[in-house]
Parts: C-alpha cells; sequence; structure tokens
C-alpha cells in the first residue's frame, strides 16, 4: 500500500509511454493536430457515423471517446503536452500519472478500423465522486456528483457562494477529480 503523500508517476526519461489526455470539450482534433505539429506522438479513435439533419443524412466523423486523446511520450514532452491550447490536462487516477498499456491503444486502433458502431460509455462515476465541468459556460466548475437519472444526465451539488445549486451536466461535460471514500 502506498504510504499517504506518495504518488505513482509512469513518465520515463526514456521511454516513451501512451498516457490519456483531457482536451476542452470539442477540442480533440485540434488539440491532435497541434501535439503532432510540436513532434508529439498522439492518437485520436475516430469513428465515422451517420446522422440524420431533417431529410438528409450525413457522415460525420467524431471523437471515439469525447474530451480524450492519447499521446505517447517521454518526462521531457510532459510540459509541452500541458501547454498545447485546449489541453486541460492529464487523466490521473487517484492523483496518480499511470501509463496506458500499448495492448489496450492497439485495441482502439484495431475496434476502430473494423467501421462498425460502437457505444462508449463513461465508467466509473459514482455519487459522492468530485467532478469538474469541463465544456460549456460552466468550464472549472468543480462539485460533488449528488444523483443520475436515466437520461444520463448527471446532477452535482455547487458550492461556489456558500449555496447548493442542482444542474444537470452531460456525462462528456465532466472531468472526475477525486472517488469517493470507499469507491472501487
Amino acid at each position: 500500500m502506498d504510504t499517504p503523500g506518495t504518488y505513482e508517476n509512469h513518465l520515463s526519461a526514456t521511454e516513451p509511454r501512451w498516457f490519456a489526455v483531457y482536451t476542452k470539450y470539442k477540442r480533440e482534433k485540434l488539440v491532435h493536430k497541434r501535439l503532432t505539429e510540436s513532434g508529439v506522438e498522439s492518437y485520436l479513435p475516430i469513428i465515422t457515423l451517420s446522422r440524420r439533419y431533417g431529410n438528409r443524412i450525413r457522415t460525420v466523423e467524431l471523437p471515439l471517446i469525447g474530451t480524450y486523446i492519447f499521446t505517447r511520450i517521454t518526462k521531457a514532452q510532459y510540459v509541452t503536452v500541458l501547454r498545447t491550447l485546449d489541453v486541460v490536462g492529464f487523466v490521473k487516477f487517484s492523483q496518480n500519472l499511470i501509463a496506458i498499456p500499448d495492448y489496450e491503444i492497439r485495441i482502439l486502433q484495431r475496434v476502430v478500423g473494423q467501421g462498425i458502431e460502437v457505444e462508449v460509455e463513461p465508467n466509473g462515476y459514482r455519487v459522492g465522486d468530485e467532478v469538474e465541468i469541463i465544456g460549456g459556460n460552466l468550464t472549472g466548475v468543480k462539485g460533488i456528483l449528488q444523483a443520475t437519472d436515466q437520461n444520463k444526465n448527471f446532477v452535482i451539488e455547487l458550492n461556489q457562494i456558500g449555496y447548493s445549486l442542482r444542474i444537470q451536466v452531460e456525462p462528456a461535460m465532466l472531468r472526475p477529480i477525486r472517488k469517493a471514500a470507499g469507491a472501487v
């Protein structure tokens, strides 16, 4: 078991490893382009979907996982990624910067390459988790997840000015900060 105050960091000075990065809402393609231009290896899984707009059907390319992009970096590239416009931060697990195994990235690449319809669901949000809104006019507002409803909207309690506000936020617009006590 880790001692309090110590954190795990999988960044290596010599071996590039995959990490997930949060982007601002609907900025995944821009961040991918900017990272590539700055010499950072990145991967953005894109799926092609047919959407109906009135009586027209349009094909759109969307990120498989909203607000996520994957980077393969060494320790020296960490700050470059963080300073990239529209990057919110690295995805951390209990404050730990954990590398994503190569085989998980290969699975994403294979699934996306098949041209099949894929549904992605955020896993791990629980009542009591501290979350942050990462898209829209409320970007940066933090709160405690209070409940979820059948429409996949999250109800969070915000304590910004000494009052509790209850609002509904789409799961794709949330980023977990800290798991509730007792959550796995």
